[in-house]
């Protein structure tokens, strides 16, 4: 079990002390709170940060579609948030996870499924049906 170190002073949470990039953005990395798994990597921003707070239900910023884009929404493979951490700069964060399903659009558990081996590519994971 990991040991709780509490804070001197409570310090309330503020997103604007985060370092985002020149889009306003800053990766997460979504990991199972069962096994460790380190399951996808996405965008948030201030918004989708402030709505996974809120709901418990993880949000990212989606790039390709310029929307926010609820986990699960269209899949059914939804993530509930167990842990909320931010990693020492202050430019990444770690989203601890309860995941339903695949996490990765290719129905595959994890997005990180493929390795590289003595100078090949080697698919660690079939999709899950």
């Amino acid at each position: 079990m990991q040991k709780v170190f509490a804070m001197a002073d409570t310090v309330l949470f503020d997103p604007s002390t985060l370092k985002f990039n020149e889009a306003g953005l800053i990766p997460a990395i979504a990991q199972d709170e069962e096994t460790g798994e380190v399951l996808m990597m996405a965008w948030m921003n201030a918004q989708s940060i402030e709505r996974t707070l809120d709901t418990g239900r993880v949000t990212y910023w989606s790039r390709s579609r310029r929307a926010f884009w609820f986990k699960g929404e269209s899949s059914g493979h939804v993530q509930e948030l167990v842990d909320f951490r931010v990693d020492c700069d202050r430019d990444c964060l770690l989203v601890v996870v309860k995941q339903t399903g695949p996490a990765c659009h290719t129905n595959r558990r994890s997005c990180f499924y493929t390795a590289v081996r003595n100078d090949t590519e080697v698919e660690l994971m079939s999709p899950m049906e």
